[in-house]
């Protein structure tokens, strides 16, 4: 695991470039704690920063190869998790290798295969690849962007990055957001190769970018397919444990300590009794971590997201699976503390997007690191299986928009609430959302002879995995990255994708409850709370205090009338929301509060230019 970033300029020669080179690298200095590494050659330079998982003094990057007609030059991010398979085979074509690490077999597997090598990975990758044989850049990103990949057109080439802040680190970037960008900030729908920045984009998941002296060009080598499933309910029950079995065996593989992420549903829970049987085989001990709260079950209120708290279900599978367990357990001040938004959001390049539950997720990765540097994590099951409330929700069923968004503003509060109602208004955030839908749902397959309801779940499945979970990856990935710490998913391997996908949504939930197929795929190894438990996301601090602290810091906000942030956010419903007594914050006030903190240490960090027009598509 790595930051990765680089330029090219076919009208000049970048071995004069190293300061710019330099910095560009250097803002992945937290992805890639443990070394750091430049190349040059010609019209590219090439920058690395490394998170050292496996061979350790092996996998130096960029990593080169000399051909007879050019050098073959790779920075590369991520873990390939069938590369013993794919060395064999390369060595059995003749290829000779120098270290133990999977980039080399990424290296070769290019000189082998070309940019087709993308469609033999199984993992989580982003990388680049310099050819000079024939001056081109290829960019290839895993199947379901697990791993983060921007880059920047500029006049004579382009410039790319891990994280959007390396190619900002360039003079030829501008921050510069438009009002396109800032819908992308409220409208929580994820739009494909959407970046924020003005110029700046994605390189799509599940696709391959190449630039040469003749421009850009895209090619998708992945994409959700629908196909027919011929399984009935056992072999189905029984694939999905095949699979996570396979899965979890190869996310195992490190060369450092790793641990899995607990919270006590169903899903961290299956992954980490899985991986505590594996390890058991190999005489080790699984660790396992959990966030908590001080003072959690004192003030925990059921609501319709969170029935119970976390704890008693993270420590019965602690003790069922025989993990060396340990909880996180965080403070309302520390959650609230401007360092620690400053710290995500500087991770994210954008305001952050889930207020205390990202600086918790930040707070815990930073705690793990400390005894950990690869960790398994359940993200990405609900949105596999089928595991959030509006798959069972009627009137999320049955509405033409993203299923999410019939109740994120009652269970979150209102994103652009807090905006000034002449931005509201221009930003139109329901006609973009409409237009977003639309592209969504054209690109669904239907299997012949589907009926409309299996239709309408197949299309919720869809939305869920092209959009919405790529929100969580993204916030995963930042976060864990900024502490130099390694998240896998397991859930997110393309073959478990893929398979249940078309599996229709009568045997995902043959017994009328979320997630029925991986239950049962994995009732043997869960206690039976767990198997019997409903349901719970990410948990969020039902402390008052966490809302007070809020107040405080946006009263020391609103004593700065001339911030930059009342360009943007209504400053007489920031009074309010800070003035409010503490039994009458509601969700609402809670929303308004982070967001409008969340801006202000945005613009603060970043300093972008906001520029009221659409900008460039």
């Amino acid at each position: 695991m790595c930051g990765i970033t680089g330029w090219v300029s076919f009208d000049r020669d970048l071995t004069a470039e190293s300061t710019t080179l330099d910095a560009m690298t250097e803002t992945m200095s937290c992805r890639g704690p443990d070394d750091r590494g430049t190349w040059t050659g010609g019209p590219a330079a090439l920058g690395h920063r490394r998170l050292a998982i496996i061979d350790l003094p092996g996998g130096r990057q960029p990593m080169t190869v000399e051909t007879p007609t050019g050098t073959v030059a790779l920075v590369y991010s991520g873990e390939t998790y069938n590369y013993t398979e794919l060395r064999h085979e390369l060595t059995a074509r003749g290829h000779r290798f120098t270290t133990e690490s999977d980039t080399e077999v990424v290296l070769r597997g290019y000189l082998e295969w070309g940019e087709a090598v993308a469609e033999r990975l199984n993992g989580m990758y982003a990388f680049a690849i310099w050819d000079a044989r024939d001056d081109k850049l290829v960019m290839i990103r895993d199947r379901m962007g697990i791993k983060p990949f921007y880059c920047y057109e500029t006049p004579d080439g382009v410039l790319f990055g891990s994280e959007p802040k390396a190619i900002l680190a360039n003079p030829l970037a501008r921050r510069r957001v438009t009002l396109d960008g800032l819908r992308e900030l409220f409208a929580t729908v994820k739009t494909p190769g959407h970046a924020v920045w003005d110029g700046m984009r994605e390189v799509e998941p599940g696709t391959v970018v190449t630039v040469d002296r003749s421009g850009l060009r895209r090619q998708v080598y992945w994409t959700l397919r629908t196909r027919p499933h011929t399984d009935d309910r056992d072999a189905s029950v029984a694939k999905v444990r095949e699979l996570l079995e396979d899965i979890v065996r190869r996310q195992l593989v490190s060369d450092v300590p790793r641990c899995t992420l607990l919270s006590g549903g169903l899903d961290s829970s299956a992954m980490t009794a899985l991986a505590a049987r594996q390890l058991a085989e190999a005489g080790e001990t699984v660790r396992s971590f959990a966030v908590d709260f001080v003072g959690q079950a004192d003030n925990f209120v059921a609501d319709e997201l969170r029935g119970t708290p976390d704890t008693p279900y993270v420590h019965d599978v602690a003790k069922s699976a025989g993990t060396e367990h340990r909880d996180i357990v965080l403070d309302s001040y520390a959650l609230a503390d401007p360092e620690v938004r400053a710290k995500m959001i500087g991770a994210r390049d954008i305001p952050m997007g889930f207020g205390d539950m990202d600086a918790s997720l930040y707070l815990l990765f930073r705690a793990i690191r400390e005894h950990s540097t690869v960790a398994l994590s359940g993200e990405s099951a609900d949105e596999v299986f089928g595991g959030y409330l509006q798959f069972f929700d009627e009137a999320a069923r049955t509405t033409d928009t993203f299923p999410w968004l019939v109740k994120f503003a009652d269970h979150f509060g209102d994103d652009s609430g807090v905006l000034r109602p002449e931005l509201k208004e221009a930003l139109d955030l329901p006609g973009y959302i409409e237009d977003s839908y639309a592209r969504a749902v054209a690109d669904i397959q239907r299997l012949e002879g589907e009926s409309d309801f299996e239709f309408r779940m197949r299309t919720i499945c869809y939305l869920h995995l092209t959009r919405f979970v790529r929100i969580l990856l993204d916030r995963k990935d930042r976060a864990s990255m900024a502490v130099g710490l390694e998240v896998r998913v397991p859930f997110c391997d393309h073959r478990l994708v893929e398979y249940v996908y078309n599996t229709p949504w009568s045997l995902k939930s043959f017994d009328g409850r979320e997630k029925s197929l991986l239950r049962e795929a994995t009732a043997d190894v869960l206690p039976q709370s767990v198997y019997d438990r409903v349901k719970s996301p990410y948990p969020s601090t039902q402390d008052p205090q966490y809302a007070i602290a809020l107040q405080k810091h946006v009263k020391d906000l609103l004593a700065r009338p001339d911030h930059p942030v009342f360009a943007l956010v209504d400053r007489e419903r920031a009074e309010r929301a800070a003035g409010r007594e503490a039994p009458q914050i509601t969700q609402a006030s809670r929303r308004d509060l982070e967001r409008t903190l969340d801006l202000a240490l945005w613009l603060d960090l970043y300093e972008p230019e906001i520029v009221l027009t659409q900008g460039r598509a």
